[in-house]
C-alpha cells in the first residue's frame, strides 16, 4: 500500500514550488509523483503535422520526488504524516492509511 495515491490532495514541502498545494495526477514510480498545477517547465516541441502536433515552447508537468509532498490535512488545515493500521477483526479486517497528527482515517 502506497502513502500517496492518484487523487490524494498533498502539499509540496521543498523545492521552488514549496507551499503549493494540488491533487496527484499520476504515480510515474514508486518514488515520484505528477502534482497538477505544480512544478511546470518549459519544453520545446518540434512540430508533428503526422499527429496534428504544432511546434513551439509549451508547459509540461514535471515530476517531484515523493519526499517533497505530504498529504493534506483539511481538518487541521496543514500538510501530515501518513500512518497504517488494520482496522476490524477477522476476515473484515482491511489496512487502512491514517494521520499522525489527529489520527483519522484517509481512505473512507
Amino acid at each position: 500500500m502506497k502513502r500517496i495515491r492518484t487523487g490524494d490532495d498533498v502539499v509540496v514541502t521543498a523545492g521552488k514550488d514549496k507551499g503549493r498545494r494540488g491533487t496527484v495526477s499520476r504515480l510515474v514510480d514508486d518514488q515520484r509523483v505528477v502534482v497538477e498545477g505544480v512544478n511546470i517547465a518549459k519544453k520545446h516541441q518540434k512540430p508533428d503535422p503526422n499527429a496534428g502536433v504544432p511546434g513551439g515552447v509549451v508547459d509540461k508537468e514535471m515530476p517531484l520526488h515523493i519526499s517533497n509532498v505530504m498529504l493534506w490535512n483539511a481538518k487541521a488545515e496543514k500538510g501530515d504524516r501518513i500512518g497504517f493500521r488494520v482496522e476490524g477483526e477477522g476476515d473484515k479486517a482491511r489496512k487502512v492509511r491514517y494521520f499522525k497528527s489527529n489520527g483519522e482515517v484517509v481512505d473512507v
